[in-house]
C-alpha cells in the first residue's frame, strides 16, 4: 500500500472513531424583531415580536431624547426561531408575540428602541469564541392623556420609514429591492425601517434642550385616531414626510380648519397618497405604476396610489403644506446643485416668523449647515420688483406669504414619468405661511433639523418663534 493510501486510511478511520471531528461549523448568531403597533399609549402593552437563532437574548429599552433613559430590562428571555415568509416585505412576518412590555403611565411620550441582544460561545469543537449579535426595534409611546403635558404633537414620519424599508427584498423603491424590483405595497410587521435618526432625533434634541415638552404619535394615529389632533394647538412635521392617507390628510385639514396650527419642518411632504391596509399595519402605493393600481381600472381616482399632485388625483399637496415637490427638487443630492450653498434668501424680514433674527432682504442663512435639501418643496412663482408672490394656480392657498426660497431642481430620472412634467425646469425650495381657520408654516426641505443640530442661530430663531406662536 502505498504511503497515500496508507494516511488516505488513516484520517478514515480516525473520522469513524471521532465523529465529532465531521461536526459542521456553527450556524450564524442573529436576532431581530418588531412591535406589533408603531405607537402605544401609556398604559397599554407593548406587544415585541423576535426571531433569534440563540437560546436566550436580553432586551433594554430605552426612550429617546436629548438624553437616552434606560427604562425597562428583562434577561434570559428564551430565544425562538421564526420562519420568514416569501411576502414578508408586503404582508408581514407573522410571528408570534415573544413578550410584552408594560407601558407604565409615568413613560414620557416619546420614541422608544429596544436593543435586542444574544450571545453564545461559538461551535462545539471548532470556531470556539463569544459571539454576539444585536439589532434594534422601535414603536412610539403616546400620552395615557392627549394634550396634558404639551400641547405640540411631533407626529413621526413612520410610513416614509416604511416605505424605504427594504427588509424582505422588496421596499416602495427599485434601487434597494431584490433584483431591482419596486414594490407596491409594504408591512410594518418586519425588521428593521427607521429613519428617525436622520431628521426628527436632531429637533427632538434641540426642543428638549430648549425646554419644549413634546407628545408623540404617528402618521397612522393621525388616520385611526383623527380627534386625536383636538388635544393639540400645534401639529408638528420634521424632515422627511412623504407618504400620506386620505384619511390623514382629512383629519389634518379638519384640524386646521377648526383652527389648529400645523408646522412642516420638512420636506417632499405628503408627496405620495397612499392606502393603508391590515388597520394601519401595511401602505399600498403603486406610484409611478399608477395605472395597475386596482382604482385605476374603478374610474374613481381619488385614492389613487400615486402622486397627490398627479392630474388623476386631483388634490396637490399645496392645498394642505402650501407647496409641493412639482414645484420643487433637489440640492445637494441628485446631482442638482452639488456645487452650489444650501442656503435660504430671506424675502420678506418684517414678517413674524423673522422675528429676533436680524436678517434682512437679501440676507441668506443654513448655508453652513445646508439645511436647503436633499428633497424640497416649492410653488409656482411669479416675480415683481424683486419679490417672489404664489401664482396659485398649482393648488397653493390665496393666503401663502413666500418668505424665502432657493433654486432647487428635479432629476430626469424622477421626473420625467409624469406625462405633464416640464423637462428641464428649475423650481424653489419654498419657505412660507399661510392661515386659513388655523396657520400653516412650510420650510419646504427636509434637512431644516440640521441648522438645530449645528447651531444655526437664525433656524433656531425662526423655529423658536415658530413654536411659541403656534404652540401655546
Amino acid at each position: 500500500m502505498s504511503r497515500i493510501a496508507s494516511l488516505c486510511l488513516l484520517l478514515c478511520l480516525s473520522l469513524l472513531a471521532f465523529p465529532e471531528l465531521l461536526a459542521q461549523p456553527p450556524r450564524s448568531l442573529f436576532i431581530e424583531g418588531y412591535a406589533g403597533r408603531m405607537s402605544y399609549a401609556a398604559g397599554q402593552d407593548a406587544e415585541l415580536h423576535i426571531s433569534t437563532s440563540a437560546a436566550q437574548f436580553s432586551i433594554e429599552l430605552r426612550r429617546i431624547g436629548a438624553t437616552n433613559e434606560l427604562v425597562w430590562t428583562k434577561r434570559n428571555v428564551t430565544g425562538t426561531e421564526h420562519p420568514i415568509p416569501e411576502d414578508a416585505s408586503s404582508h408581514g412576518c407573522r410571528w408570534p408575540v415573544t413578550l410584552r412590555v408594560p407601558i407604565a403611565d409615568t413613560w414620557r411620550s416619546g420614541y422608544y428602541v429596544a436593543s435586542l441582544r444574544a450571545e453564545d460561545g461559538g461551535g462545539d469543537y471548532t470556531h470556539r469564541g463569544r459571539r454576539t449579535a444585536e439589532s434594534d426595534l422601535y414603536f412610539v409611546v403616546r400620552p395615557k392623556v392627549p394634550g396634558s403635558n404639551s400641547k405640540i404633537l411631533l407626529q413621526l414620519s413612520a410610513n416614509t420609514y416604511n416605505a424605504y424599508n427594504n427588509w424582505g427584498g422588496f421596499s416602495l423603491y427599485a434601487y434597494n429591492g431584490r433584483a431591482k424590483n419596486q414594490g407596491s405595497r409594504v408591512s410594518f410587521h418586519r425588521p428593521g425601517g427607521s429613519q428617525f435618526f436622520n431628521w426628527e432625533h436632531a429637533f427632538v434634541v434641540w426642543a428638549e434642550r430648549n425646554g419644549y415638552e413634546l407628545d408623540y404619535a404617528v402618521n397612522y394615529d393621525l388616520e385611526l385616531i383623527p380627534r386625536l389632533l383636538d388635544a393639540y394647538k400645534l401639529v408638528v412635521s420634521v424632515g422627511h414626510d412623504e407618504y400620506w392617507s386620505a384619511a390623514m390628510r382629512d383629519a389634518a385639514e379638519a384640524f386646521i380648519g377648526r383652527g389648529g396650527n400645523m408646522a412642516f419642518f420638512s420636506g417632499n411632504a405628503v408627496c405620495w397618497q397612499v392606502r393603508s391596509e391590515d388597520d394601519g399595519n401595511a401602505l399600498v402605493c403603486w406610484k409611478q405604476n399608477y395605472f395597475q393600481d386596482p382604482v385605476f381600472k374603478s374610474g374613481d381616482h381619488k385614492t389613487l396610489s400615486s402622486l397627490w399632485s398627479h392630474h388623476l388625483v386631483k388634490r396637490p399637496e399645496n392645498n394642505l403644506t402650501g407647496v409641493g415637490f412639482l414645484w420643487g427638487g433637489y440640492r445637494k443630492s441628485h446631482g442638482q446643485f452639488m456645487d452650489d450653498p444650501a442656503e435660504f434668501t430671506v424675502h420678506r424680514p418684517d414678517h413674524w416668523v423673522f422675528s429676533g433674527t436680524n436678517l434682512k432682504r437679501d440676507d441668506k442663512f443654513g448655508g453652513k449647515d445646508t439645511i436647503v435639501g436633499y428633497e424640497c418643496d416649492g410653488c409656482e412663482l411669479t416675480w415683481r420688483d424683486g419679490l417672489p408672490f404664489a401664482t396659485h394656480r398649482d393648488g397653493t392657498p390665496e393666503a401663502f406669504t413666500v418668505l424665502s426660497t432657493c433654486p432647487v431642481r428635479w432629476h430626469p430620472d424622477d421626473a420625467e414619468w409624469y406625462e405633464r412634467w416640464e423637462k428641464g425646469r428649475t423650481g424653489n425650495a419654498v419657505m412660507g405661511v399661510y392661515t386659513r381657520g388655523g396657520t400653516v408654516f412650510t420650510s419646504g426641505t427636509t434637512d431644516w433639523a440640521h441648522g438645530l443640530r449645528g447651531g444655526d442661530k437664525s433656524v433656531e430663531q425662526i423655529t423658536r418663534n415658530l413654536l411659541d406662536r403656534l404652540g401655546k
